[in-house]
């Protein structure tokens, strides 16, 4: 499978949180300066000083409404056939679940500033889910990871050491936090550098019968290590909430879990794994009952600006697509990029692979055996 050029995007990339703007971009050649848009997006990735910068640059109203999970926004799609919002943020590698059920427009792409955006993220996006059956669905706008965080007093972790297997070392027992579903993927990573699976992990996600052939054996090792586990997370509050309250003392989550925690002082760090960072992209696409169009895509041009890219890094610690962004970053910012991803882990970065239906529902099989075990 053809993949992004991972030394061009993270180079260019604004690396995480930013800085805090001299002053308000001023859209120009505005198409739409009034009028509403309705935004779908993950809890947390909205800012009110990014719903308050787009209104004053654009004239329209952002009225923003959150979710926790990328299944959370298909099952409210589709109970709603794809309609009450105008612009939704779904993982890129799912995006292809949405054009299954009907639930997303293509993109005009004759609306869309396309140089603003990282020519390496836009080219790489195709082959990640965003264009399915020759039509694109989704405009890249931000890329992150899923990795190791660890207490820094309580479980230090080394690059080019640590592992995912780091997680389920017996020394580890209740202290560990995971989500589900991924942390089965981080665990099949390991057991794959260990020889223990019958087929490359990342062949599971071609066909059912190597993904239970695969799963059977990492369900085996997850159930027998479930000890380890002190809370499993499904939203970024869950995750935080392990460290902060709950005693975990490593665990495999997102980068801006991490970097949330590390800002409230809390001595936690974050670094990929040497089996590779699980790396996603996503991005804003349009359900097919939009019904402000020029509005929603006034909001993607906007996304794609260098001071709206710096706002979002800033506030969500997660790495932006708009060119040009990398220009607002704090030192603090580039230092936590710098620690997270030093020496060759930009090269050995896991992009998750597009989870068709099948994949999805057979994941949440073995997931639910996991939990309830």
């Amino acid at each position: 499978m053809k993949t992004i050029s991972r030394r061009t995007l993270l180079k260019s990339a604004a690396a995480t949180a930013g800085v805090t703007l001299a002053a308000p971009f001023i859209a120009q050649g505005a198409l739409a300066s009034s009028g509403t848009v309705n935004i779908f997006a993950w809890a947390g990735y909205i800012s009110d000083d990014m719903l308050a910068a787009f209104e004053k640059a654009t004239g329209i109203k952002p009225v923003y409404t959150p979710y926790g999970t990328n299944d959370e926004l298909l099952n409210q799609m589709r109970a709603s056939n794809g309609s009450g919002y105008d612009i939704i943020w779904p993982a890129v590698d799912r995006v292809p679940n949405y054009v299954e059920f009907g639930l997303i427009q293509p993109i005009d792409e004759a609306k869309v500033k396309w140089d603003s955006a990282l020519q390496s993220a836009v080219k790489g996006s195709e082959t990640l889910g965003a264009v399915v059956n020759g039509k694109r669905y989704q405009v890249p706008t931000d890329w992150g990871t899923e990795a190791l965080s660890f207490d820094k007093k309580a479980s230090p972790l080394e690059y080019g050491k640590a592992s995912y297997g780091d997680i389920w070392k017996p020394e580890m027992k209740g202290k560990a936090t995971i989500r589900g579903h991924s942390g089965l993927v981080g665990l099949g990573l390991w057991l794959e550098t260990q020889g223990k699976l019958p087929k490359p992990m990342r062949d599971s996600f071609k066909d059912e019968a190597t993904m239970r052939a695969n799963y059977d054996v990492i369900l085996a090792e997850a159930i027998a290590r479930k000890g380890n586990i002190v809370q499993f997370w499904a939203n970024e509050n869950e995750a935080q909430g392990a460290f902060r309250t709950n005693g975990a003392a490593i665990g495999q989550t997102w980068d801006s879990s991490a970097a949330g925690l590390a800002k409230e002082g809390l001595p936690i760090g974050f670094v990929a794994p040497v089996e590779g960072a699980l790396t996603w992209m996503e991005g804003v696409s349009l359900p097919v009952g939009a019904k402000n169009l020029d509005q929603a895509y006034e909001f993607v041009n906007w996304m794609l600006t260098p001071e709206a890219g710096a706002l979002y890094a800033n506030h969500t610690s997660i790495n932006t697509t708009a060119v040009g962004a990398d220009k607002f970053l704090s030192e603090a910012s580039k230092n936590f990029f710098t620690a997270a991803y030093p020496g060759d882990a930009l090269e050995k970065l896991w992009w998750w692979p597009v989870q068709e239906n099948w994949f999805v529902a057979i994941r949440n099989e073995y997931q639910d055996k996991f939990l309830s075990a």
